[in-house]
């Protein structure tokens, strides 16, 4: 300071111009850059008109198809309608025929009696019967009678079912084609609305460019209490910032979530707490047990692989096996920069941030292959529930690592979770007969994937802020495949490598396909349930996993449940919800 005060002293001209020309070139660069984006925002704008053109000159050449295709079913229809009077007319000049000639018989018979001549005698033609005598002319007259009106109801009864079965068929195709039809309006509709939403973000863009960078921060904040044992999103540390230098006039806030949004946010996080609850009963099954499980009350199946660490290692790569081929389209899907971030992830060189985001992945590998191992010897609700360890674990780790000292309410919610902890325990301890595995194996594993589980969070606090949550959960997953395979070929002792039976492995394929399907389906769930409602409201709902797990259990496998392990897993479900619900309030607390 003191050399600048002299140099100011002797030239402060040239250093006021100096100064000014500096500003005057940052000015220049930025309007440079201004326009460079704006430009290009224009040509995709441009270029977004023109598919929309396209696709509305598309979906009008549909509609004449439509038309004309309807157009040809009317006249095919009356064709065949057409073709079916002539058919009835048929038949009924055939019944006509029939009468006219047991008319022309009475007669004839009537004219040879008048006649004189012999009733009995044959016709030589052979087409008319003998007529009967005089006293049955009246039965026959009503017998005809009788048997026309008979065939001509029929006829008619006939031609009623036809036309019945043809005005159904045409109702039933008439209906289809007004489906259809709406269908096409309301994908149109959603197609206009999505192209003007993203019309309307890259004109809010144009306004002001420069904050968009740090726009998925917010996406997947307090996520931290998401219940997530097969992945969880990155949750970035809500660390201090150097000051930003505030632009002249603010920018405009955000406008609040519509509440048809929320609620849509709260379906699907409820949608993905329910599909990892399933996930968790597969996963179950999969698992052999001492006696054979009754899927649904219907049958039994006897599992695929017994529990152990080396086949827990099995089912991972074969669920990673799914993931990391359909895992990349999803992401793409999701975040369609994910590949820019990755190579520059790798160009960046930044060892401390690798180290935190392979760590992270470790410690992930390790909290699966634990759970796996805890679900295969114990229940899956209770495993489920004392996997819910972590948050205390995560809460003293954040409170020694980052100075974030928990509230009263963490307090008295961790001291909740611990009750229901020992509470959801204590029955697998007291009738370990019932439970089929081995109960210290699975509750020492469970205990043990939910401290690896805190683990993974807090490296993943760390590193929050520097990379997107998509392709960051891309790369963990990557990694976690890479550590599921060099375990497996890394040669292990005889209790810890995989014993698999040759005539098992369709069943382990099938299984690993479908674990892999429900991962990346609850996946996509939670994703878009944290962009609809926020990933507050969304870790709320996902507290409710032990209970649904314990649910789906109960339904599927009949796995019963003590009142004490219910008790505890209530316990822990609304201490974990209340310490979700503490962190969503005590941020609006600070700002009134």
């Amino acid at each position: 300071m003191a050399q600048r005060n002299v140099y100011s002293s002797k030239g402060e001209p040239e250093d006021a111009q100096s100064a000014e020309e500096v500003l005057h070139s940052v000015m220049q660069e930025l309007d440079a850059l201004h326009e460079n984006v704006k430009g290009q925002l224009n040509q995709d704008i441009t270029r977004l008109q023109t598919e929309k053109n396209h696709l509305i000159e598309d979906i009008e050449d549909l509609r004449e198809q439509y038309r004309k295709l309807q157009s040809q079913q009317m006249e095919s229809l009356s064709g065949r309608y057409i073709q079916q009077q002539q058919l009835w007319l048929k038949q009924l000049a055939q019944v006509l025929a029939h009468n006219l000639q047991d008319l022309l018989v009475q007669r004839f018979n009537e004219l040879s009696a008048n006649s004189g001549n012999s009733l009995s005698s044959p016709i030589p033609s052979g087409e008319f019967p003998i007529p009967l005598p005089p006293s049955n002319y009246d039965e026959r007259a009503s017998q005809l009678l009788a048997a026309l009106d008979e065939r001509i109801d029929r006829s008619f009864q006939m031609l009623e079912q036809d036309l019945s079965s043809y005005e159904s068929e045409l109702s039933v195709r008439l209906n289809n084609m007004k489906t259809l039809e709406l269908q096409g309006e309301e994908l149109l509709q959603n197609l206009v609305n999505r192209i003007r939403e993203e019309l309307e973000s890259e004109e809010e863009y144009l306004e002001n460019p420069f904050d968009a960078q740090d726009s998925y921060v917010e996406e997947s904040t307090n996520s931290v209490n998401s219940v997530r044992p097969q992945f969880l999103q990155p949750t970035p540390v809500q660390t201090p910032r150097e000051p930003l230098p505030q632009p002249s006039s603010a920018p405009p806030t955000a406008p609040a979530k519509v509440a048809s949004q929320v609620q849509t946010g709260l379906v699907l996080a409820l949608s993905s707490a329910v599909v990892l609850s399933l996930f968790n009963v597969c996963l179950r099954i999969l698992i052999k047990g001492r006696h054979p499980r009754m899927v649904f009350g219907l049958f039994e199946f006897p599992g695929v692989v017994t529990p152990g660490f080396g086949n827990s290692l099995l089912i991972l790569l074969m669920r990673l096996i799914v993931v990391m081929a359909l895992m990349p389209i999803l992401a793409t899907f999701l975040y369609p920069s994910v590949w820019k971030d990755i190579r520059r992830l790798f160009e960046s060189g930044d060892r401390a941030l690798w180290g935190k985001v392979l760590g992270s992945a470790f410690f992930l590998f390790l909290s699966q292959v634990l759970i796996y191992l805890a679900i295969g010897n114990i229940p899956a609700g209770i495993a489920i529930t004392i996997f819910f360890i972590y948050p205390i674990v995560t809460v003293l780790g954040s409170w020694i690592l980052f100075g974030s000292r928990p509230s009263t309410v963490g307090f008295w919610a961790m001291l909740g979770i611990t009750a229901g902890l020992i509470l959801a325990g204590s029955p697998s301890f007291a009738a370990p007969a019932r439970i089929g595995g081995n109960v210290g194996v699975g509750v020492m594993a469970a205990l043990a994937s939910g401290i690896t589980f805190a683990g993974y969070v807090l490296l993943t606090q760390m590193a929050a802020g520097k990379l997107h949550p998509i392709p960051f959960s891309l790369v963990n997953f990557a990694a976690i495949f890479v550590f599921s395979a060099l375990s497996l070929w890394v040669p292990l002792s005889d209790n810890f490598a995989p014993n698999i039976d040759q005539n098992v492995w369709p069943g382990l394929i099938v299984g690993g396909v479908v674990l892999g399907v429900l991962t990346l389906f609850s996946y996509l769930l939670n994703n878009f349930a944290i962009r609809f409602a926020g990933a507050a409201l969304a870790s709320v709902i996902g507290t409710l996993g032990p209970a649904m797990t314990g649910l789906f259990a109960f339904i599927i496998i009949n796995e019963k449940l003590q009142p004490v392990a219910i008790l505890g897993m209530a316990v822990v479900t609304l201490s974990v919800a209340a310490m979700s619900v503490e962190r969503i309030v005590a941020p609006q607390k600070k700002a009134s």
